[in-house]
C-alpha cells in the first residue's frame, strides 16, 4: 500500500502542471529530502542511495558529506516537508519494468528539484544506485550550483567585476559578501577579512601569467605559479610567511568549459612559517584567455578553523562558473549588436 501511494505521488508531482501557488523552497544547501520507506532504506539496497549521497566532498581538510540527508517514510511527507529544495522520490514495485531517473523543477516550492528513481524490485534498484552513483551527486550538485550563479547574477559585489575587467578583460561575479580587495601584479585578491563579526574568511584570487605551453596545465606548474603568486601578493604577518600549497594533496581534473578546455585543481594550503594560523581547502580553475596568450586563473579558498567547510567552498566554487573570457564577452556583444 505504502509503495503504491508513493508511486502516486511520485506520478502526481512529475506530471504536474504547476497551477499551484509556489512558496519559498526550505532546507538548506546541499540538503536533501529522501521519501523511502523503512522495508527498503534499512536494507542494502537503501544503503546504497544513503551512502551515494554520503561521499565525501573532494578537496576538503576533513570528511564531510557532499550532502546532508533527511529521510522521511512515504507516509509522512507532508505539506511542510514538500517544500524542501531537493527531494528524491523512492519507488520500488513491480509497476515498474526497468530502473529509471525521472525529475522536475518546482512542483510546490521554488526553487526545487525533485527526483524519481523507479525501479521493479530491491536488487536492481541497489545495483542502478551504486552504478550511478555519482550521476546522482553530480545531478544535484550542478542543480545546487545553477540556484548560486542565479544567486549572483541578482546580487554581486559590483566593484570586483569592475576591476577583474580593467585588469584582465574578463568578468567573473563574487558575492557581494566580499569587499576588501588587493591589487598586485597580474593579480587581484578580494575577500571579507575586513568583517569582525566572523572568525573565518572567504577569499578569490584572479591571476595571470604568459601561456607558453600544454605544460601550463600539469599539476607540478600549476603548483609552482600558484606559490609564486602567493608569495609575492598574499603574505603574512612576519617576514617568510605566505601562503603554501599543500602539493601532496592537490589533485586535477579536466573539464569543459564553454567549448573551452579547462583544468580544474584541489586542495589544501597553509601558512609557511606559521604554525598558529593553520590553512584551509581551495579549488582553482584555470583556463587560456587565446586571445591574449595568457593563462587565466581563478580562484576560491576559505579559511574556517574548527567549521565544516563544505558549504562555504561551494558557494565560492558556484562564482568561479561565472568566468567569462575576452572572446566570451565579444561573442555577446555580437549577438546583442545583431540582434
Amino acid at each position: 500500500m505504502k509503495k503504491t501511494i508513493l508511486f502516486l505521488l511520485a506520478l502526481i508531482l512529475l506530471t504536474s502542471c504547476g497551477k499551484e501557488i509556489k512558496r519559498n523552497s526550505v532546507g538548506a544547501p546541499f540538503e536533501v529530502l529522501v521519501v523511502c520507506d523503512d522495508e527498503l532504506w534499512d536494507t542494502p539496497a537503501g544503503q546504497a542511495l544513503s551512502q551515494a549521497l554520503r561521499t565525501p566532498v573532494p578537496g576538503l581538510p576533513q570528511k564531510e558529506a557532499t550532502f546532508k540527508v533527511t529521510r522521511v517514510e512515504s507516509e509522512e511527507l507532508s505539506t511542510t516537508n514538500k517544500a524542501f529544495r531537493n527531494i528524491i522520490l523512492v519507488d520500488v514495485s513491480s509497476n515498474h519494468s526497468k530502473c529509471e531517473f525521472r525529475f522536475d523543477r518546482n512542483i510546490y516550492a521554488s526553487p526545487q528539484i525533485v527526483m524519481a528513481i523507479n525501479a521493479p524490485d530491491k536488487h536492481s534498484f541497489g545495483k542502478f544506485v551504486s552504478d550511478n552513483a555519482q550521476v546522482i551527486v553530480d545531478f544535484f550538485t550542478d542543480k545546487e550550483r545553477e540556484a548560486q550563479i542565479a544567486e549572483l547574477q541578482n546580487r554581486h559585489n559590483k566593484q570586483a567585476l569592475a576591476l577583474i575587467k580593467e585588469k584582465f578583460g574578463c568578468e567573473m561575479k563574487i558575492p557581494a559578501s566580499i569587499g576588501g580587495y588587493k591589487r598586485g601584479e597580474d593579480f587581484l585578491w578580494f575577500s571579507d577579512y575586513n568583517n569582525p563579526s566572523r572568525v573565518e574568511m572567504l577569499s578569490f584570487a584572479v591571476y595571470s601569467y604568459p601561456y607558453t605551453s600544454p605544460d601550463n596545465f600539469s599539476k607540478e606548474h600549476f603548483i609552482q605559479k600558484r606559490d609564486s603568486m602567493m608569495m609575492m601578493n598574499i603574505p603574512g604577518g612576519e617576514p617568510g610567511q605566505y601562503i603554501q600549497t599543500d602539493a601532496e594533496t592537490v589533485t586535477t581534473t579536466d573539464v569543459a568549459y564553454n567549448g573551452k578546455y579547462m583544468s580544474v585543481a584541489r586542495g589544501l594550503w597553509y601558512m609557511k612559517n606559521d604554525d598558529m594560523f593553520g590553512g584551509g581547502p581551495f579549488v582553482s580553475h584555470s583556463i587560456v584567455d587565446e586571445e591574449n596568450g595568457k593563462m587565466i586563473v581563478v580562484e576560491a579558498f576559505v579559511y574556517a578553523p574548527n567549521k565544516e567547510k563544505r558549504n562555504f567552498m561551494r558557494k565560492l566554487e558556484a562564482a568561479l562558473y561565472t568566468l567569462k573570457l575576452p572572446v566570451d564577452l565579444a561573442t555577446e556583444n555580437k549577438e546583442v549588436t545583431e540582434n
